[in-house]
């Protein structure tokens, strides 16, 4: 699929009413694990995000980063001016942040822009390759910041029919595996659309971990798009949180059940530090707990405390067909001892009698010369 297929990714979440830049960026390798979030545009002088944004990233299809460029790096690189940033959903970055640091607040945050805006904060399509370049940035800078999952709170429902309706994307989904391969998981949002049978792009992709979200009853929204084959998890969808001038609005959506998502994937990480991805993804939906909507129940909502105490069923025997096996194996090791003892009896056995039979020959045959010899003296 090229960039035109993708006519522009959407903000996920259904916002209800209802500047300064942290200090400090640094070029480091972090103990401290960190989440890379891919959206509009971030505030970082909300309080709750001081000392978290380690990094901030713009990469678009526009020379409109705050560089002048479509690439830029460090302090302000995210940024946008604050008459700006609460228009035209700009400020959909800086919310989703603070869903993910109200629910893991031990992270930090790499923030990546990938929706550009015009000097006037109108929203610029972005096109598949903001979503892979983003993507293949993070592999690349991974073991620097100590990123240990992708969100990105964003996609599109320009679907196919049928159930192969997912858009062929091999370049955004080779950057998924390369993710993969280094233990880092993607979460992209089901979306809003209330879509019963078809979830967005880039969640369609089976190598993403794709989440739908519940309500505040943990009952699956109504508005939260679902495919029974498709759909990895739900998560909580609705907060009250803060967004730019720390200024709180109600929001629900699966942008928001993503952040939760990727926060409690990096503390069940935390908790269990030589899991591999497979075994991570093995314990959520292992302890995974049901959750009822209009498409029916599904056991697929995030029970993190449940997958923390999860353990991993061993692989192989059993204690009990350990100690058959044990059992059987010294039984066979005493048959072949008994064997091999029965054949060295044996063997001595015969040849005792074969050293018997040649003392009786040798006897037998020095008692015939000798009757031999004097019957010849009687006869002579």
């Amino acid at each position: 699929m090229n960039k035109k297929l993708i006519a522009a990714l959407i903000a996920i979440t259904l916002a209800v009413p209802t500047t300064a830049h942290a200090a400090g960026l640094q070029n480091r390798t972090d103990s401290t694990p960190a989440i890379a979030i891919l959206d509009t545009a971030i505030d970082t002088s909300l309080p709750a995000f001081q000392g978290k944004i380690i990094q901030e990233v713009c990469i678009l299809e526009w020379t409109t980063c705050p560089n002048g460029q479509s690439f830029m790096e460090g302090k302000g690189a995210a940024s946008m001016p604050s008459n700006l940033i609460t228009q035209n959903g700009f400020d959909h970055g800086t919310f989703m942040t603070s869903v993910f640091l109200a629910t893991n607040p031990n992270v930090n945050v790499v923030f990546i822009k990938i929706i550009g805006n015009t000097s006037t904060g109108l929203r610029q399509n972005a096109g598949e390759a903001s979503v892979y370049n983003a993507l293949n940035w993070v592999k690349s800078n991974a073991l620097k910041y100590n990123i240990q999952a992708v969100t990105m709170s964003q996609g599109m429902h320009n679907l196919g029919a049928g159930t192969d309706y997912c858009p062929k994307t091999p370049t955004t989904q080779q950057s998924i595996k390369d993710l993969i391969a280094v233990g880092i998981p993607t979460f992209f949002p089901s979306g809003n659309g209330r879509d019963y049978t078809r979830i967005d792009w880039p969640a369609c992709l089976d190598e993403s971990i794709s989440v739908g979200y519940v309500d505040q009853q943990n009952e699956i929204s109504v508005n939260s798009n679902n495919d029974t084959s498709k759909l990895d998890f739900f998560a909580p969808g609705f907060f009250t949180i803060a967004g730019p001038g720390n200024v709180s609005k109600n929001i629900s959506g699966s942008s928001s059940a993503i952040q939760v998502a990727g926060a409690q994937w990096i503390k069940l990480k935390s908790a269990k530090p030589t899991y591999t991805y497979d075994q991570l993804l093995t314990a959520l939906r292992s302890t995974a707990s049901s959750t009822i909507g209009r498409q029916g129940t599904f056991t697929k909502l995030i029970n993190i405390n449940g997958a923390i105490a999860y353990n991993l069923v061993p692989v192989g025997p059993t204690p009990s067909e350990l100690a058959a096996q044990k059992a059987a194996a010294d039984a066979a090791a005493k048959s072949a001892l008994q064997l091999a003892l029965k054949a060295e009896v044996d063997k001595a056995i015969a040849v005792a009698q074969a050293e018997y039979d040649a003392t009786v020959k040798a006897a037998a045959d020095k008692l015939a010369a000798y009757k031999s010899a004097q019957l010849a003296r009687l006869n002579g």
